[in-house]
C-alpha cells in the first residue's frame, strides 16, 4: 500500500468502494470502474457528503465529464475529469456521456450567456450559462440578424456572440479573471454567478487553455514556478497565502476574491498584505505560472 496517505480531494476512495484504478494503493471492500458522464445543467455543487447540507468544495460545469462509481439516494459519487476533484452531486444533474469521446466543442466565452426560449432576444430568457460551459449543437438559426445555437433539441438557444469555439482559447488569463470584477465571493464557487479565490485561479487559466489545480494549497504546490521573496512581480504572478490567492494584475495591483469585500476586487498589493497579516499572517510564496500572460 501507498507510504503516503492519499489526498481524498483527488482520489476516489472510501472504506466500502475505491476507483479500481487505486488497487494495490489502498484498502477498500470492493472496486469500481466507473462510468462516464457529463454534467446536463448549467452548473451543480459537488459536495463532501451525499447531503443538500454537505459542505460546496467546488462546482462543475455544463458539459464537463465525470466518472460515476456510485449511485444511492439520489446522489452520485463522482471524479471530475478536469482537475480530478471527488465528490457527490445530485443524479439529476448528469446525463451518460454521448459516446463522442471529446469534449462539447462549443463553450460560453462571456461571463454569462442567457437562454433565450427561442432564437430571439425578446424571447424570455429560461436560464443563464456560465463562462466556460460546454455544448454541442445540432442547431444554428438565423434571426434579425444574430446567429444562435441550440443548447438541446429545440433550444433554448444562445447568442453565438457568447460562445467560442474550445479549441480557440483566450491568450491572457488575466484578462479573463478581470471580467469578473465585482463577482460575488462564494466559498467553492467556480462560475462568474460566485466564486472564490482559486476557483477565479482556475476559470481563467481554464479559459487560456492552461491547466490549474482547483484549490490554493494544490495551485501553490505546483502551479508554475517559484519566485524569491523579494523577486519584481509582474502581470500574471500568483501571490499565496495559506489559504489564499492572488492574481498580480501588474507589478503592484492584486486581484482577488477575498471574504473583505465579499467580492472580486482589485487593490495594491501591499494593502492587501497589511490587512491579511493580521488575521493569516504574511504571503507563504510567489509563483508564475507558465504562458496564458502576455507582458
Amino acid at each position: 500500500m501507498s507510504a503516503e496517505p492519499l489526498d481524498r480531494r483527488l482520489h476516489a476512495w472510501r472504506d466500502d468502494l475505491a476507483d479500481a484504478r487505486l488497487k494495490g494503493r489502498v484498502k477498500a471492500a470492493a472496486f469500481a470502474e466507473g462510468r462516464p458522464h457529463r454534467i446536463a445543467v448549467p452548473f451543480c455543487d459537488l459536495r463532501r457528503t451525499p447531503s443538500d447540507d454537505g459542505g460546496v468544495d467546488t462546482q462543475l460545469l455544463m458539459g464537463e465529464a465525470v466518472r460515476v462509481f456510485d449511485r444511492s439516494g439520489g446522489w452520485a459519487w463522482v471524479q471530475a475529469a478536469f482537475d480530478g476533484y471527488v465528490g457527490y452531486l445530485p443524479e439529476n444533474v448528469l446525463t451518460p456521456d454521448d459516446g463522442e469521446g471529446d469534449d462539447p466543442p462549443l463553450r460560453v466565452v462571456a461571463p454569462w450567456a442567457s437562454l433565450f426560449s427561442g432564437p430571439d432576444i425578446k424571447r424570455p430568457v429560461v436560464g443563464s450559462l456560465p463562462m466556460g460551459a460546454r455544448f454541442r449543437s445540432a442547431e444554428t438559426v438565423e434571426h434579425a440578424g444574430r446567429r444562435f445555437f441550440a443548447t438541446g433539441t429545440g433550444g433554448p438557444f444562445v447568442l453565438a456572440a457568447s460562445v467560442g469555439g474550445a479549441d480557440a482559447p483566450a491568450t491572457d488569463y488575466v484578462s479573463i479573471a478581470e471580467t469578473m470584477r465585482g463577482t460575488p465571493y462564494l466559498w467553492g464557487g467556480r462560475t462568474p454567478f460566485g466564486i472564490d479565490c482559486s476557483g477565479i485561479v482556475q476559470l481563467a487559466m481554464m479559459m487560456a487553455g492552461m491547466d490549474a489545480p482547483r484549490d490554493s494549497d494544490m495551485q501553490e504546490a505546483g502551479l508554475g514556478r517559484p519566485l524569491a521573496p523579494d523577486a519584481p512581480l509582474r502581470r500574471g504572478d500568483l501571490v499565496f497565502w495559506k489559504g489564499h490567492v492572488g492574481i498580480m494584475r501588474d507589478g503592484e495591483t492584486l486581484l482577488h476574491a477575498n471574504a473583505h469585500t465579499m467580492d472580486v476586487a482589485s487593490e495594491p498589493l501591499a494593502q492587501a498584505v497589511d490587512r491579511i497579516a493580521t488575521l493569516y499572517g504574511q504571503p507563504t510564496s510567489r509563483r508564475r505560472p507558465e504562458g496564458g500572460s502576455p507582458q
